[in-house]
């Protein structure tokens, strides 16, 4: 039976084991060469990504397979053709399938109609590859992630949606700052709540960013405005202004906190350039670390 990566909880019941593969895909204890040889994996993006697009491709190169780059241009589905009968043409050719869309709908859509496995490289309501990564940036550093504070400041985007998800999952308190009419999802809020509850951690969405960071050993943020929200971007700076990270806001969480953003950064938006490249920032170790995250994933779900 396939297996389809599309939110973080099609990850709870070995999301432990996969951060400790990818640990091990990067220190080279697990040897990559020809894991995935003579396997496929077709990309496909609807929107543009620097590390999802490099770190997939690089990913099945490194095992052994090879990765194929689909734009809407490249298929019929930019003339029409739908997404199921897209996904089962795919399914005839290729191994398993990368879906980076603007519509979570669409990548349901996908998934339901493929027969090979499909993996959510960032749709509208989450983004799990890169929660994986993030959880493997915190355990690097942290040494642990039950028992630590991860404080999430800004927009409740994907990216919030899964880490909540993700958060709750292994255990670590996680406190989102988001300003009324831009909290995350309302269903995945009260289902990271309820399975914080089970794993004895926290999870709550707040609206004030200076309580969240409170002793705070994790300060998160993303950009203010996502590709197709550009229309409102101008509303967006006015909104998040009092949620940029900068070293006022940091001066609340521990002395030892890291910083972490899933990049592309707006630099003097959401973050200041004294942060992002400052001591306490890990970002760029956890751009590389989608390398190793999503190899762990590719390795549990390509046959």
């Amino acid at each position: 039976m396939k297996r389809d990566i599309i939110s973080v909880r099609d990850l709870e019941s070995d999301l432990d084991q996969i951060l400790s593969m990818a640990l091990d895909l990067k220190s080279g204890k697990l040897k990559k060469e020809n894991a995935l040889k003579g396997k496929t994996l077709a990309m496909i993006f609807e929107k543009p990504s620097t590390r999802t697009r490099v770190s997939f491709e690089v990913g099945m190169a490194q095992l052994g397979g090879h990765a194929l780059y689909l734009s809407p241009r490249d298929l019929q589905i930019g003339r029409g053709e739908t997404i199921a009968d897209t996904a089962k043409v795919l399914s005839r050719y290729v191994d398993a399938i990368m879906y980076r869309a603007f519509s979570h709908e669409m990548m349901i859509e996908l998934a339901r109609n493929a027969t090979v496995p499909v993996i959510n490289g960032l749709d509208d309501l989450e983004h799990p590859c890169q929660i994986v990564a993030d959880l493997l940036t915190v355990k690097e550093k942290k040494g642990k992630l039950k028992g630590i504070k991860m404080a999430y400041v800004g927009d409740g985007n994907n990216v919030c949606n899964s880490l909540l998800l993700g958060a709750a999952i292994v255990g670590m308190d996680f406190v989102a700052a988001c300003p009324d009419g831009y909290k995350p999802n309302e269903k995945i809020v009260a289902d990271a709540i309820s399975i914080a509850k089970r794993n004895k951690c926290i999870s709550m969405v707040i609206s004030d960013p200076h309580d969240a960071v409170k002793n705070a050993d994790v300060v998160y943020t993303d950009v203010w405005t996502s590709m197709g929200q550009e229309k409102e971007a101008e509303e967006r700076e006015k909104v998040f202004a009092p949620y940029q990270v900068n070293s006022k806001l940091l001066a609340n969480a521990k002395d030892d906190c890291i910083v972490m953003h899933c990049l592309p950064a707006h630099r003097g938006h959401e973050i200041t350039d004294e942060v992002i490249d400052g001591d306490q920032s890990v970002v760029f170790d956890q751009a590389e670390n989608r390398l190793h995250a999503q190899q762990a994933i590719l390795l549990r779900v390509i046959r």
